[in-house]
């Protein structure tokens, strides 16, 4: 066997196991974590605030930077023609090419401690970034931990339903025999397939329901829409969770510390501080130090080498060569630079005074966060309470419906109640099955966003 079909062969063994290993993969059932890790590494709002925080290490770094002296040189050479200006600084009627160099630095000594106050400025507004990274993160944490808790809801509903229906499956079978057995009439099982045709359709509908909320969640996670994707079902028990029920005060407290929303307002308003102090500084004078280094080369200079020996003598001239305009034409220079504001159309004044509109505004925007922070937890913690009241509550209806249920169901084997009755108490059952589902969901919900107020991370 040559090399070629050797080749070929183990292509074509590979090919299916790599489809399998792929297919296993997508068909590999999700966690709520990692549903949420990859939100966070996915999502397309979180990209965009990284890149936020990665223009701000730049204009730290820049604002860094610009605290060093300013280093710049020049080279030059030109083309002159017609009058041109000689090395006796008179213009004659002639071409030339001058060549020049230069070299120069600056560095401010004093200017209102502003360069410093605005790297302040920008630490400040960097720290604000990330503290807006990491809201990103929370909200798209706690909308992937609703839509994942929205499809176990479903789930169940559908678990419940299909049970409901199994019921009724056997109820017409035994009434079947029943009427086989000429013990009942058969209009009793009639009304038990209707009952039954009735439960398929909910049952449809709810399976409806779960095929949206995995959709909502394939959507969140923006990837690709596919029938196997599945998430894993976890196990919790809701009686658990009495626990996180704290004081709505004590979790504002935490809260107003460590909340990304809170700590962003409160970098940005530190921020704003500097460039007021930045906007004053322009009112005082500034002083600063430079020096400069020039030279040049004119190919035209020319200097006198000796005299003709006529009556009237006239001066030899000869071009002075190059190493000799550079050793004379250099100049250096060092200088002391005082800049005193006088009159700049107040440009300066009214910068000042609109930065400390700024300052206020953002001291009542944080004000503004900090009570929709409070606001917004007081909802929360009465939101769970009420969903663990009406979680016990449902517990207990449960309960009561699925024991009468089993009394309405023995009378009805004997023949004593009618099929209306025993559907209405076995309907009674599926309803309060769905409200305890219900209840016990909404519970975990509220509970959850309690604890991510409280900085719990959210996990099932």
């Amino acid at each position: 066997m040559n090399k070629k079909k050797y080749a070929i062969r183990i292509g074509l063994f590979l090919i299916p196991l790599t489809l399998f290993s792929s297919l296993s993969f997508s068909q590999e059932a999700w966690t709520l974590d990692s549903c949420v890790r990859y939100a966070i590494e996915n999502n397309i709002q979180i990209k965009q605030q990284a890149l936020n925080v990665n223009y701000g290490e730049n204009q730290l770094k820049q604002s860094k930077y610009n605290l060093a002296p300013n280093l710049n040189a020049g080279v030059g050479h030109s083309f002159a023609y017609g009058k041109s200006l000689t090395q006796l600084n008179t213009y004659t009627n002639q071409n030339s090419q001058n060549s020049d160099i230069s070299l120069s630095t600056e560095v401010t000594l004093f200017n209102g401690m502003s360069k410093l106050n605005t790297v302040k400025a920008r630490e400040f507004e960097l720290q604000s970034a990330l503290q807006d990274l990491e809201k990103a993160k929370d909200d798209i944490s706690l909308a992937v931990a609703a839509a994942y808790l929205e499809i176990l809801f479903n789930k169940e509903l559908v678990g419940s339903s299909k049970e409901q229906t199994l019921v009724t499956k056997q109820q017409i079978e035994f009434n079947s025999k029943q009427v086989e057995a000429g013990v009942m009439a058969k209009g009793k099982l009639l009304e038990t397939e209707s009952q039954l045709a009735n439960e398929e359709l909910t049952l449809t509908n709810y399976e409806n329901q779960l095929q949206l909320s995995l959709l909502n969640l394939m959507q969140l996670l923006e990837i690709q829409v596919t029938d196997s994707f599945d998430i894993v079902i976890p196990e919790f028990d809701a009686n658990m969770l009495d626990g996180s029920l704290l004081n709505s005060e004590e979790v504002f407290n935490k809260a107003v510390a460590e909340r990304p929303e809170i700590l962003s307002k409160e970098y940005k308003l530190k921020s704003v501080e500097k460039e007021s102090i930045i906007a004053k500084a322009q009112l005082y004078p500034s002083l600063s130090a430079g020096a400069s280094y020039y030279n040049n080369y004119n190919n035209q200079y020319q200097k006198v080498v000796g005299y003709t020996s006529d009556i009237e003598p006239q001066p030899i001239l000869e071009g002075i060569p190059f190493s000799e305009q550079i050793e004379n034409n250099n100049r250096t220079q060092v200088y002391l630079s005082l800049r005193i504001p006088i009159f700049n159309g107040l440009q300066a004044r009214t910068n000042y005074n609109n930065s400390f509109i700024n300052y206020e505004n953002s001291k009542h925007l944080l004000q503004d966060e900090k009570n929709k922070l409070r606001k917004e937890i007081e909802q929360v913690h009465l939101n769970a309470v009420s969903a663990m009241k009406k979680y016990y509550s449902s517990e207990k209806a449960v309960q009561s419906s699925e024991e009468a249920f089993r009394y309405v169901e023995e009378k009805f084997n004997l023949g004593i109640v009618t099929p209306l009755e025993y559907n209405d108490s076995k309907n009674k059952v599926f309803i309060a099955k769905s409200s305890y589902i219900q209840a016990k969901y909404e519970y975990i919900f509220r509970v959850k966003i309690l604890d991510f107020y409280n900085g719990i991370e959210i996990t099932l």
